[in-house]
């Protein structure tokens, strides 16, 4: 029988407290924040006082700092499967054990402040004032990847294709790696200065200057359009999104979500005391902000109508879990075709508490160490299948 299951309802099975609102991180009161990042169950943020780091799903943050830029802002974050990297004011860091240390990554970086950091298939890139670097090499060293007359502010990509926004000179694409950029701005009209850009699938979504707001792109950037549908004119600094929602935030009137791929837009601004943002980030459970004087906030996603975030499950022949209750192993087994998924388990507040693979139609996930309550598992990206667990 299919069951269809909200992404909602998961969220609420968790017992999360359904504040209607934002909430401020503790930790982070007073602090200018300019850069987020969520790496399972470690949430990064970063600001002028360097980077700070949650283990609880960006309730609490504390100052992770050691190696890292304590003289400007750190200004980026991404990561690959060994490490975390920052783009900071004095260069690119990169941390091996969850922030807990940093170490200069700089060597080739014609100037070390930076604008952006981006992982992108084995290939790291960095942007700033002197234009994009790349390296192959985990950022032992980096290479000149192109636009070194040109202050570039931020990237990301789509598949193996480049795109950056310029303070001055509008939007580029590359498609080798930053041997040649190509400018694209057809419906940018005189908008220079972008200092956000996102890629959700193969739509494009560009912050630009005052007056404007923000412009999509359906064709990889070769043309663009100004959004309305309820976005407030200005500035954009920051977005996030997932296969359910693009999240933008504004100079100065807070933060916009999308189900429809940007033609209709919500403000959701209870409870944030700074409409300032200078990121977004998304985790299984909140969309976090940073702001520009008040530190970091989480809303519930929860609190969302995400009717995207609707999955057919077939409950009768995809998984089976045995014993439920367990006092120590549970066995799930699945279809074939879900081999090489990955999982996670989440206890009563959301919190992830243990991730893995499926390696086969047979796998034993050991659960001694957890203590007993009720737990769901969720194979798949998106909460595709889900599960509960009962540990005595």
């Amino acid at each position: 029988m299919n069951i269809y299951i909200l992404q909602i309802l998961l969220l609420s099975s968790f017992s999360i407290s359904a504040f209607g609102q934002w909430q401020q991180s503790a930790g982070t009161a007073g602090l200018n924040m300019q850069s987020l990042l969520t790496n399972g169950t470690y949430n990064f943020a970063g600001g002028q006082t360097g980077a700070y780091l949650s283990t609880d799903i960006a309730a609490n943050y504390s100052l992770s700092n050691n190696g890292n830029d304590n003289i400007g802002p750190t200004r980026g974050f991404t990561k690959d499967n060994n490490y975390t990297y920052t783009c900071t004011s004095q260069g690119a860091f990169r941390s091996a054990d969850n922030g807990a240390t940093w170490v200069s990554k700089s060597i080739g970086l014609t100037n070390l402040l930076g604008g952006g950091i981006l992982k992108v298939g084995t290939r790291l890139f960095y942007v700033g004032p002197t234009g994009v670097f790349m390296s192959i090499n985990q950022g032992d060293a980096w290479s000149a990847a192109g636009l070194s007359t040109t202050d570039v502010r931020c990237i990301t990509a789509i598949n193996d294709t480049l795109f950056v926004g310029t303070n001055g000179a509008g939007i580029y694409k590359s498609t080798d790696w930053g041997a040649n950029w190509v400018q694209i701005i057809n419906g940018l009209g005189n908008s220079a200065n972008f200092r956000a850009i996102e890629s959700k699938g193969n739509t494009l979504f560009a912050g630009g200057p005052i007056g404007t707001g923000v412009y999509r792109s359906t064709d990889f950037g070769a043309n663009w359009t100004l959004l309305g549908g309820g976005l407030s004119s200005g500035s954009y600094r920051g977005f996030a999104s997932n296969s359910q929602i693009i999240v933008a935030g504004s100079f100065g009137a807070g933060v916009f979500y999308s189900t429809d791929n940007g033609n209709n837009w919500t403000a959701i601004n209870s409870g944030l005391t700074d409409l300032t943002i200078f990121d977004l980030e998304l985790n299984d459970n909140f969309i976090i902000a940073a702001t520009n004087t008040q530190g970091v906030f989480r809303f519930p996603l929860s609190n969302l109508n995400l009717s995207t975030g609707i999955h057919d499950i077939d409950t009768k022949s995809d998984i089976s879990l045995f014993p439920n209750p367990t006092s120590n192993l549970i066995n799930v087994k699945v279809d074939y075709k879900l081999i090489g998924t990955p999982y996670n388990i989440y206890d009563n507040i959301g919190k992830r508490v243990f991730s893995g693979i499926i390696n086969n139609e047979n796998t034993s996930i050991e659960m001694e160490n957890l203590p007993g309550g009720i737990y769901m598992l969720s194979i798949g990206d998106n909460y595709t299948h889900i599960s509960k667990i009962i540990k005595q």
